[in-house]
């Protein structure tokens, strides 16, 4: 059998390792928020068609009030010709402040200007006030900060046979693991934080949670069969019996995922793959940390306690 925790210290320093892209890439390109989480305006902007350069059209917006835009290709059909679809140029202006009359039409005429759009073409302006962002991003955090408090308390008490309380946490941490592999995936990619990033993670919260549990519960069983092993022994055969079921059980949900990125991709449905792409890494991510950052820690935390206890009793023998 291969001896997969003896590996622990490879598993640590790979997580280390993302750790430090992630906070570079914080640095360097920083946090793009949407305006769920920051506040700012959407416009939609009818266009003649799907040619133009949205990378252009960012620039240009800089260029004419000097905010940062992330601008979209989006399509829907004509209700008048089923056959005919209208094509879209989505602009995300998040800021602390919306724009103001004059600043939308400096960005539409400048617009305009460069892809020749016609007087006619239907615009639509939404704008979300700073203080409904900040709410949004809050709650976005609670509701993090309650399902990891709920996911604790479960495996504390399903795992009252594991030190618990330890299990519990050990299984946060790898979710927290998982939320910075896909938060670094966001910074990397430069994709604006939004709220598919919060549903997304949610999701790989539930997912990878119950990849742990699985792990956890062949290790409460091998205490039963293994009683003379070591926990190192324990933990081992308890990771490599469960390690064909987790791959499997992830690969046919990536390739699930995969397959609605694609079609996302292809169709250029914006919500879509602002979803399924974290999605991705995250379901990665998350049977990573659970095969081998979860199982890792719980075995080293154990350890450390039966050396500090044989450590004591040798003491009070002497």
């Amino acid at each position: 059998m291969v001896d997969l925790m003896g590996k622990k210290n490879y598993y640590f320093a790979l997580s280390i390792l993302i750790f430090i892209v992630c906070i570079i890439g914080v640095l360097v390109n920083g946090v793009q928020l949407d305006i769920q989480f920051q506040g700012g305006t959407i416009m939609q902007i009818e266009m003649p068609d799907d040619t133009f350069d949205t990378e252009l059209a960012a620039d240009i917006v800089k260029a004419s009030i000097g905010k940062t835009a992330t601008v979209n290709k989006s399509s829907t059909f004509n209700a008048e010709n089923e056959s005919d679809r209208i094509h879209l140029m989505v602009l995300n202006i998040a800021s602390n402040e919306t724009l103001t009359d004059d600043e939308r039409n400096i960005v539409i005429n400048a617009l305009r200007n460069e892809f020749n759009i016609p007087q006619d073409s239907s615009i639509n302006v939404n704008s979300v006030e700073p203080f409904i962002g900040e709410e949004f991003r809050m709650n976005a955090l609670r509701a993090i900060a309650v399902s990891s408090v709920l996911i604790i308390l479960y495996v504390w008490w399903r795992f009252r046979a594991l030190r618990g309380l330890s299990a519990g946490v050990f299984a946060v941490v790898a979710l927290i693991h998982d939320i910075i592999v896909m938060f670094a995936a966001y910074v990397l990619l430069k994709i604006p934080v939004n709220d598919s990033f919060v549903a997304a993670m949610l999701t790989i919260i539930g997912y990878s949670i119950n990849d742990t549990i699985v792990i956890y519960d062949r290790i409460r069983e091998n205490m039963k069969l293994m009683r003379k092993a070591t926990v190192r022994e324990l933990v081992n055969k308890s990771v490599y019996q469960s390690l064909s079921r987790s791959v499997n059980t992830s690969l046919t949900t990536l390739i699930a995922v995969l397959t609605l990125l694609v079609y996302a991709i292809i169709f250029n449905i914006q919500s879509i793959r602002e979803f399924t792409l974290p999605l991705v890494v995250g379901i990665i991510s998350g049977v990573y940390s659970s095969l081998f950052i979860a199982s890792s820690l719980y075995m080293v935390w154990q350890e450390r306690k039966l050396n500090r206890r044989a450590a004591s009793r040798k003491q009070a023998k002497t």
